[in-house]
């Protein structure tokens, strides 16, 4: 059976009436399956999961950019996570019986569905339509508050939608990608400028590891900061790589990490991996774990 996954990211983390009403949209519908959600508060951002067949999918996700327009008004957002949209991201992940090609095809139907609701809609990674719209990080700079003046330039006009921004739903991002693995790391400062320095130091573009984007964000309820990254290739740059080098570079500040946080799925090779580097297993092998024998039944 064909399978996709998709993992729209919306930017309300806090009032738990909004989060159901958009959540509602993935329950209990034929061929859908709701995998996870979590509201972030700090962040204020909703990240939902689901995989399953693409028509249902894409069919559910489009229903919830329609509830998601509705109950959030980006005039009044603040969160931690850069943003510019209601509907910030919608990435579409190949599973089962599905290439990134279908991802590609997925993400341009619901792009053009969602321009069609008067949202300025932008393709990126491998949905891109230009070389530089590739990088979210991109894309996305200046954050909903300087699009205003950002979509006017002949150089961002969105895919689809209009080329005005919608001042109450933002801007959204539709794309086609890789797993990527959204994993933090939490320090025991409340020093942002330390979390950003960090952030700097490891990201590619900072002239770190290669398949690392990250940011430093403040978590002003629990007192601390945080180094927010998204591993987009976990097979070529793993999560123990990305965890050792903040290490590193907290030393430097007398910083120590309190603790992870891992956003939504992950693979389980990433696990295995990292289970491989800590525990100094010689040729551990993936169908060693118990559970891949039931999985392969």
């Amino acid at each position: 059976m064909k399978r996709v996954m998709c993992i729209p990211n919306y930017s309300e983390g806090r009032d738990l009436g909004k989060i159901d009403k958009i959540v509602e949209c993935f329950r209990a519908k034929e061929n859908v399956k709701l995998v996870d959600y979590q509201p972030d508060k700090d962040h204020n951002r909703l990240v939902v999961e689901v995989i399953g067949e693409p028509e249902a999918v894409i069919k559910a996700v489009v229903e919830s950019v329609k509830v998601a327009s509705e109950v959030i008004d980006m005039t009044k957002h603040e969160g931690a996570h850069p943003r510019m949209g209601a509907v910030d991201v919608v990435p579409f992940v190949p599973v089962t019986e599905c290439t990134t090609e279908d991802c590609v095809g997925y993400a341009k139907e619901v792009g053009k569905a969602i321009g069609e609701m008067g949202i300025p809609v932008y393709l990126y990674e491998d949905a891109a339509t230009t070389p530089e719209r590739q990088n979210l990080a991109k894309v996305r700079k200046g954050q909903y508050e300087g699009f205003f003046e950002k979509i006017e330039q002949p150089e961002w006009k969105p895919d689809f939608g209009p080329q005005k921004m919608n001042a109450k739903s933002g801007a959204t991002a539709v794309g086609a990608r890789f797993h990527l693995i959204a994993f933090n790391v939490n320090l025991n400062t409340d020093k942002v400028e330390i979390a950003d320095a960090i952030a700097k130091k490891i990201r590619h573009i900072g002239g770190g590891l290669r398949f690392v984007k990250a940011i430093g964000l403040p978590l002003e309820e629990r007192g601390q900061v945080q180094v927010s990254m998204n591993l987009v290739n976990f097979e070529k740059t793993r999560i123990y790589q990305a965890i050792e080098m903040v290490k590193s570079e907290a030393k430097r500040y007398g910083v120590t990490v309190y603790g992870t946080e891992l956003i939504g799925m992950i693979p389980l090779q990433a696990l295995i991996d990292s289970a491989q580097y800590y525990m100094q297993i010689e040729e551990f092998k993936y169908d060693q774990v118990l559970e891949t024998l039931l999985i392969a039944e």
